[in-house]
């Protein structure tokens, strides 16, 4: 610790790089030393061959090249696609020609560019995974567009049905090593990462290494460790450093834009040393990482070509090449990447083959023009659909209404930040529900954008538009779509005049071929490889298919992928319950550790969803209680289960989940029991199930602790605490009649509207993020029948951040617009309440009815603690004795803030009915 002044120093002043001449004096008596050294270096040579790719061996059938061992394998898998594809056999003989035909050129392609074994070592671990269960992704990138891939099993998508080109993958124009990512199942994938260290050698395979480097955040935490401060402190410093997208910005800017931050660098010393030091190491190497996805399989030894590093406790080698100089080297990386995604689609087809009709289920069996599932798109129905779950995809799917798998391409396409701001996205929904005409300006183009209804939307367009109508290769035209992505004008200026002087020799107007270049210009910016688009697409459809006929099974296998991001699967049970699924409460003695559909519309809670549980406590409930029967109460389950994996923190956090509440719903009770059930499972254990001297055996003894109930608000606090949410009930519930009486309409009926409108509801969550006026807070209010973000700018947010807390009830004040861009609903905050302020702005007054042996004395000793000079809510008494009864109103020196505590110590005081709010 730096801030120990009696730290050991093991340095001295002198351990520096000295120059020549010092490094003489030094040596002065041993002048052959400084010789040797010159002559040590000089016979230290490494010489590196760059740029020459290295392929491990591919083993083939004796006296067989690895050209002919491709071509076999690639015709042998192409009948069994075009068996698949067309059934009827006179169909597939028609077609047959045209799949020869690419299948030649590309490989003849593969074969002169060298790549055959690249392709069969890609083939060979996919196709590998496929035959021992381990999911693996339709296709990933531009190798979607390669037949020969498709033939061999790497990729599940037909590249000729949906016009995707290999030269987008491969371009035989310009030479490059194929890159072919590779999803797989996130819990498998370590299982293909080891087939391979098998087949080639532990030796010659290993991950790529990462270097973390020291963030603004992270470094203010790290310094203030070494410096001895405490976590808090800095903890609060590194939240304060604003982010930008998705990376907190530098800490010379942190200072320009969050004030908090400037005010308390320039009033405490603290922590102008901690910016001082922190500043230094910024943006500095912080560790050593492994790449998510990279894997190196060498031709031998991997030490060979490149030092490897192995992390202190790990077993595991990466290179300390990173990604860039590993290929330099000429080492060929192979992307093993984890989609989660194909984790939940394993899980539901697992469900889904429970029921009896179907046992042999495959999701690559299904047709893709299903009407059910393209209405599901088409209602914006596609919370956890694969890449279609972000507000601007449900908005783009709803006002598309697509009704066809080219539709759903073009989805995946256009729902990003490009084309969203450049308008095509309008002209492609018009024309797509005929309220546009396309246009095709060729009618040799028909064919080529037909499907985007005229637009350009992806750059195999690009390219084929360049072949056909100015005489392009495709390899050549691929070359245009790089130039106009990089946007060189000498480069641009040289593409233009070929496409031009192309497209005169075919008779096309000069005109139509400059409005057609410059239009491929302007696309090519937004432009997306539809080779990525389709394969994604078919794990989108996929994914609706199954939220649409087994929404139960889909749901369950979603939801256990996540079962430690509780704020996802909130987001995810919503969804469930708008889908009118149900969801069975946790249950001690009925669930797994995962969630569970038991029933075409309900699905069992997951136990290993509740926070401060663990895989292995959960699994050793289940173990027991599937081996032995039911557990019959809380001392039944700590007597039976093995200790090691059951601790107070377990028992605690399925407490207030309300796991135990079929065994007993008095929550309280068994959490305050917790501890007196451990101690007697310990006795019980120590004893042995000892016999007494008359007989007796020490059995536990199962009293509850006596306490009083938890408040519902209490205990859907604590059940938040181990879910994460409210799962059981709402605590806006508890409010809602009172809350009624000014803040009259829910959040889902909320409309845009001229007046201010009151909105009331739960702060779920609050996040911040920076604008040019400052820090602007968006809060996410719930009253358990809808949700809406509303937000609060940064005066706003300054004065009221002592109220702006996560499960806080709150009123707001604000005024309701149309957002254009959802469709819905956009709130802006103009004052914020908490009840009690809500209560005195809105409430006309409290009256109070007292009999005649009240005392003015004690009224007003209550009431004084809660006077306010300005805005305070009016008090009437009605007092009433056996001779006379009156009303009357207090002085303006007596209005008070309608507080909770004084509302119940009136009521306390005088009796509950006595002490009425009006509104």
């Amino acid at each position: 610790m730096l801030g120990d002044p009696r730290r050991p120093r093991a340095f001295t002043a002198e351990q520096y790089l000295k120059s020549p001449d010092e490094m003489a004096a030094l040596f002065a008596d041993l002048p052959e030393a400084l010789e040797n050294s010159v002559e040590i270096a000089k016979r230290c040579n490494l010489e590196l061959t760059l740029g020459q790719n290295r392929l491990p061996d591919f083993p083939t059938p004796a006296g067989m090249s690895l050209d002919d061992y491709i071509r076999q394998r690639s015709y042998e898998g192409l009948d069994e696609r075009l068996a698949q594809l067309y059934p009827d056999a006179d169909a597939r003989e028609a077609k047959r020609p045209q799949y020869v035909e690419r299948l030649e050129f590309e490989l003849g392609t593969i074969v002169q560019m060298g790549f055959p074994g690249y392709f069969l070592i890609v083939a060979d671990f996919i196709n590998w995974a496929k035959h021992n269960d381990v999911p693996v992704g339709p296709g990933r990138g531009s190798g979607a567009g390669s037949l020969v891939a498709y033939a061999l099993g790497i990729t599940d998508l037909d590249p000729l049905a949906y016009d995707l080109l290999f030269e987008r993958f491969l371009n035989p124009e310009r030479v490059s090593m194929p890159d072919f990512d590779v999803d797989f199942c996130q819990d498998k994938r370590e299982q293909v990462i080891l087939y391979v260290k098998d087949k080639y050698g532990h030796d010659a395979v290993s991950q790529i290494a990462t270097f973390g480097t020291l963030g603004s955040k992270s470094v203010i935490r790290d310094v203030g460790r070494v410096l001895d401060m405490p976590y808090t402190y800095c903890d609060k410093l590194s939240k304060l450093v604003p982010v930008e997208g998705v990376k907190p910005v530098s800490l010379k800017k942190a200072l320009e834009m969050e004030p908090q931050l400037k005010a308390r660098y320039d009033e405490e010393e603290e922590v102008r040393e901690l910016f001082g030091l922190a500043g230094k190491l910024e943006e500095l190497t912080r560790n050593v990482g492994m790449h998510a996805g990279g894997v190196l399989i060498a031709p031998g030894r991997l030490t060979d070509f490149c030092p490897l590093y192995r992390a202190e406790g790990s077993d595991a080698a990466v290179s300390q090449y990173d990604k860039d100089d590993v290929e330099a080297i000429g080492l060929v990386k192979f992307d093993f990447l984890g989609l989660r995604t194909l984790t939940i689609l394993n899980e539901a087809v697992r469900f889904v083959r429970r029921h009896a009709d179907r046992a042999d289920f495959r999701l690559e069996d299904l047709r893709l023009d299903d009407p059910k599932v393209y209405k599901l798109f088409a209602d914006g129905n596609t919370t956890a659909v694969f890449q279609s779950e972000s507000r601007s995809a449900k908005d783009l799917e709803k006002r598309l209404k697509g009704d066809t798998f080219e539709d759903i391409i073009a989805l995946m396409a256009l729902n990003r930040p490009g084309p969203l701001g450049s308008g095509m996205v309008d002209d492609f929904i018009a024309r797509k529900q005929g309220k546009q005409k396309p246009e095709y300006f060729h009618p040799d183009l028909e064919p080529v954008l037909k499907s985007t209804y005229g637009i350009i939307v992806y750059q195999e367009q690009v390219m084929l538009v360049a072949q056909i109508l100015a005489g392009y290769s495709l390899g050549g035209a691929d070359l245009l779509r790089r130039a106009m992505g990089k946007k060189k004008p000498e480069e641009m200026a040289k593409q233009r005049a070929i496409f031009l002087e192309g497209a005169d020799k075919r008779g096309v107007e000069k005109a139509l071929a400059e409005r057609l270049f410059d239009l491929m210009e302007k696309f090519a910016e937004y432009g997306f490889n539809k080779s990525h688009s389709a394969a994604y697409a078919l794990v989108a459809y996929h994914t609706a298919w199954l939220k649409a006929y087994y929404p139960a099974e889909f749901m369950a296998a979603t939801m256990s992928s996540e079962l430690s991001d509780t704020d996802k699967v909130r987001v995810f049970i919503e969804d469930c319950l708008a889908n009118g699924l149900a969801i069975l409460p946790p249950d001690i003695n009925r669930s797994l550790h995962r969630f569970e559909p038991v029933s075409e519309t309900e699905i069992r809670y997951g136990l290993g969803a509740i926070k401060g549980t663990g895989e292995a406590a959960i699994g050793a409930i289940v173990a027991e209680r599937e081996a032995n029967g039911p557990f019959r109460s809380l001392f039944d389950l700590v007597r039976r289960v093995d200790k090691r994996y059951l601790n107070r923190r377990v028992l605690e956090a399925l407490v207030k989940a309300g796991a135990f509440d079929a065994l007993s719903d008095h929550r309280a009770q068994l959490f305050a029991s917790v501890g007196a059930a451990l101690e007697a499972a310990d006795r019980a254990a120590k004893s042995g199930g000892q016999v007494g001297l008359f007989g007796e055996t020490d059995a536990i003894e199962e009293a509850l602790v006596e306490v009083p109930r938890w408040s519902e608000p209490e205990t859907l606090l604590q059940e938040k605490s181990a879910v994460g949410f409210y799962l059981s009930g709402h605590p806006f519930t508890a409010y809602a009649e009172e809350v009624g009486a000014f803040a009259k309409k829910p959040l889902n009926a909320l409309e845009p509207a001229r007046e201010p409108v009151v909105m009331a509801g739960v702060a779920v969550s609050l996040r911040t993020q920076m604008t040019r006026r400052g820090k602007m807070l968006i809060l996410l209010l719930d009253d358990a029948r809808g949700q809406v973000e509303i937000v609060i700018f940064n005066e706003l947010y300054e004065q009221y951040r002592h109220l702006l807390k996560e499960d806080a009830l709150l009123v707001v004040e604000g005024k309701v617009n149309r957002d254009d861009y959802s469709g819905g609903v956009r709130v802006t905050a103009d004052r914020i309440y908490d009840l009690a302020g809500a209560r005195t702005r809105f409430a006309r007054g409290l009256r109070l009815s007292c009999n005649g042996e009240s005392s003015g004395r004690k009224l007003a000793e209550l009431l004084s603690p809660y006077t306010l000079e300005e805005g305070g809510c009016p008090v009437w008494v009605d007092y009433r004795n056996g001779q006379a009864e009156c009303r009357v109103r207090l002085g303006e020196a007596w209005r008070v803030r309608l507080d909770d505590r004084l509302i119940e110590s009136l009521a306390g005081w005088l009796k509950p009915g006595a002490v009425n709010v009006l509104y």
